[in-house]
């Protein structure tokens, strides 16, 4: 740890914690420990994510109020807890915010101690302030005899344990972040691209598997096909929510519970149910769910796959945009920006591009977070290890993928287009149509009349009538590229 003599200086005050006197900067509400956190991981410059934070706010007035109602904490305080943590939801307007306040880097102590006493020391000074006592009193015996004086680790932190609170905490953050930011992105995204599957229901072109022409298909049914993989991502961002959904909270340090009442997590479970229309509980087995966090890699896999799924849709539709004139063409992208410095009227699929770099991202994210969940590296013997920075990716992940899907909804899908012209003109091109003459003529002779309708540069249906094959109104039912696409009416 880094030594520093502990005297006040024109823009510090000396702050107290277990280890001592500490020099912090005069006009921040965090006390000693945060302090010492802020010199001993000076590593990435990236704060705790501040969903976090306000997820500790959640759950250290949830805290109060249960400790209050268990006849643990005089009313006073928990008021007075209550107060200061609703400032710090609010993103402490008037004060500089959450940020000047809640400095400690994502790279410090695997269980978020930091982070907890953090919130604890911001707290405690918030409601200094409202007493009308000076910042850092609340270390002071005099001051603490005031009714609603709070102390850091004696009140706010009454009943708790970083190692059951840093994890509650970031259970609560991501499956808020999913319940407010995410799942409404995907819902919308799903609907439009239902919308899109209706109206273009009647857009018959061809189909392409291993980027090679195969039998006709509506591109309606293409898009039914992407507006399903978003209802998915939905059930499967549900099923995240859900695992996430139970919380270490009561398991104290290493899930026995020590230090707290037996009916205290149930009380902050309901409490923060309460708070944000999720149902969280309390772990059915307190040392799985601090000794582990196989619940969150689980909920980042589902992260991922959604992820996965905008990859396929979004460049499906950079492929069946490709051109205008020289690719494949069957989509008109809206044109959203110039393409290139360098040649004029260019277009770019740059949507689909940013939406294919958040699923990098994502993915790397999993990655991560699946690593800080190993055994041996953040899961080890009592307690997981590695919580900031899973809890920093997965809050990550949400952020980008909502973002993401509203983007992609906004700024494309909304203005997208079919070319009927040219669907319509490459399905009669299409070697493939010869697939449907295939129970009339058989397969040798269907692939011999494709083959040389390549050759000779003429359409199936042209040399089919040339040959005298099958009859012309007989060839025309067979080439009916509609029936082809809904063969149960055939």
């Amino acid at each position: 740890m880094v030594q520093v003599a502990a005297t006040a200086g024109e823009n510090t005050r000396i702050e107290k914690d277990s280890m001592g006197e500490m020099p912090v900067p005069s006009d921040v509400l965090y006390g000693a420990s945060t302090q010492r956190a802020v010199l001993n991981f000076p590593i990435s410059g990236r704060p705790v994510p501040p969903e976090i934070i306000r997820a500790f706010a959640m759950l250290k007035r949830a805290a109060a109020r249960t400790n209050e109602s268990l006849g643990k904490l005089p009313k006073a305080k928990a008021d007075a807890i209550e107060k200061a943590c609703e400032e710090i939801l609010a993103g402490l307007p008037g004060r500089g915010g959450l940020a000047r306040h809640f400095p400690v880097d994502i790279f410090q102590t695997g269980s978020g101690t930091s982070t907890n006493m953090n919130v604890n020391e911001v707290v405690s000074n918030l409601v200094c302030l409202a007493n009308g006592a000076a910042i850092g009193s609340s270390k002071d015996a005099d001051y603490l005899k005031a009714e609603s004086a709070v102390h850091p680790n004696d009140h706010v932190n009454m009943g708790q344990s970083s190692n059951d609170t840093f994890p509650t905490a970031m259970h609560v953050a991501a499956a808020v972040a999913i319940h407010e930011k995410l799942l409404p992105a995907v819902r919308a995204l799903a609907e439009e691209l239902e919308a899109k599957a209706s109206a273009w229901d009647d857009v018959i072109k061809i189909g392409r598997t291993h980027l090679a022409d195969a039998t006709p298909i509506r591109l309606g049914q293409e898009f039914s096909g992407y507006a399903s993989q978003m209802r998915h991502a939905e059930d499967r961002l549900h099923r995240a929510t859900a695992a996430l959904a139970e919380l270490a909270i009561g398991g104290t340090a290493v899930g026995t519970g020590i230090n707290t009442h037996p009916r205290f997590a149930a009380g902050v479970c309901e409490r923060l149910s309460a708070a944000t229309g999720i149902d969280f509980r309390e772990a059915d087995n307190h040392f799985e769910a601090q000794h582990a966090k196989d619940a969150f890699v689980e909920a980042s896999g589902h992260l991922k796959t959604v992820a996965v799924s905008l990859t396929k849709i979004a460049n499906d539709i950079r492929w069946l945009g490709s051109g205008p004139r020289c690719g494949i063409g069957e989509l008109r992208l809206p044109a959203v920006q110039p393409g290139s410095s360098i040649m004029p009227g260019k277009v770019n699929p740059v949507i689909c591009e940013a939406v294919m770099m958040v699923a990098c991202q994502v993915i790397g994210n999993d990655a991560a977070v699946t690593t800080g969940g190993l055994g041996g590296i953040g899961s080890l013997i009592d307690l997981n290890v590695a919580m900031p920075v899973m809890a920093a990716n997965v809050i990550d992940s949400i952020n980008l993928l909502a973002g993401a899907c509203s983007t992609f909804n906004t700024n494309l899908l909304k203005g997208l287009e079919p070319d009927r012209a040219r669907c319509e003109a490459l399905i009669e091109g299409s070697l493939a149509m010869c697939t449907s003459l295939v129970p009339e003529i058989g397969y040798d002779a269907s692939a011999r009349l494709a083959y040389q309708a390549y050759e000779q540069g003429k359409t199936v249906r042209q040399l089919a009538l040339e040959q005298g094959l099958i009859p012309a109104d007989r060839l025309n039912e067979l080439l009916d590229p509609r029936s082809m696409t809904e063969p149960e009416k055939a």
